[in-house]
């Protein structure tokens, strides 16, 4: 009995989340075809010049944006960003630090530290139960 082995493929869109890049700005060749597994994880050890340009200067996707501004995606979107930004902006936003900024990075601090807490409080327990 022989095993035959299906390429697994995706939609570049799910590729383009996966790299941690924004679809639109990837070249055309990227968005109209299909990625293999094999050529994910080709670019993710190797990655070509246009990755490469992306990942430092944007446009990055929201999930991007929000890890590096430290807010989270709905943080984002209460904040007025609804676009991508490129690294250039989220630099300056950083610099102006505006008034929902510093909130939404104060929730956050928040839901980490809760999160944290929990996440001992239930370490303990089953601690306890062993």
């Amino acid at each position: 009995m022989t095993s035959h082995q299906s390429t697994q493929t995706m939609k570049p869109a799910t590729a383009a989340k996966k790299l941690g890049v924004y679809l639109e700005a990837t070249p055309a060749e990227f968005r109209e075809g299909v990625v293999t597994r094999a050529e994910l994880n080709a670019l993710q050890a190797d990655p070509p010049q246009w990755l490469s340009d992306l990942r430092r200067d944007g446009p990055h996707p929201r999930p991007v944006v929000a890890q590096k501004l430290g807010v989270s995606i709905a943080g984002l979107a209460r904040g007025g960003v609804t676009e991508p930004l490129t690294t250039e902006q989220i630099e300056a936003l950083k610099q102006e630090q505006p008034e929902w900024l510093l909130k939404e990075r104060a929730t956050q601090a928040e839901v980490r530290k809760e999160a944290a807490r929990l996440k001992e409080r239930n370490a303990e327990r089953s601690a306890e139960g062993s």
